[in-house]
This record gives C-alpha cells, sequence and structure tokens, in this order.
C-alpha cells in the first residue's frame, strides 16, 4: 500500500466532517467511552431497577445533541468500511 493510501485511510474521514485525525480520535474516543459507561448503567439497571434510572436515556440525548450540534456544515460523509 503507497504511503498516500495509508495517509488517506487515516485523514479521509476526519477530514469530511472537518476534523484533524487527532481531533476526530479525541472526540470519537470520548463518544465511546460515554457510549460504554451508558452501556453499564442500563446493565446494572437491568440488574438493579432502582439504579440508573435515566442515566441510559440521558446519555443517548447528550450524545445526540452533542453530534448534531457539532456536526460540520461539510458534506455528508459515505459511510462505507474499505
Amino acid at each position: 500500500m503507497p504511503l498516500s493510501a495509508l495517509r488517506n485511510a487515516f485523514t479521509e474521514h476526519p477530514a469530511s466532517v472537518g476534523e484533524t485525525y487527532f481531533e476526530h480520535f479525541t472526540h470519537a474516543s470520548a463518544f465511546g467511552l460515554r457510549m460504554i459507561a451508558g452501556g453499564a448503567a442500563c446493565l446494572l439497571h437491568g440488574l438493579l431497577p432502582f439504579l440508573f434510572v435515566k442515566t441510559g436515556s440521558r446519555q443517548i440525548t447528550n450524545l445526540h445533541g452533542r453530534m448534531v450540534t457539532h456536526r460540520s456544515k461539510l458534506p455528508e460523509p459515505i459511510d462505507f468500511v474499505i
């Protein structure tokens, strides 16, 4: 694989949403960690229904708001796996 193709593999999608590779890494990692925490809260809520009653839905609402509010005005990226 040529170096330019490898570089594009890491930068094409972040650029399509108006971010550098490291900005995208930071935002995606923060989202992922919050999703894991929300999922863990949902699992615990299933076991102990009196805990984390609104945590899962609040996390989804928060993440959706952040993603939509901070979405770049660039054209919508193509969603596919290479």
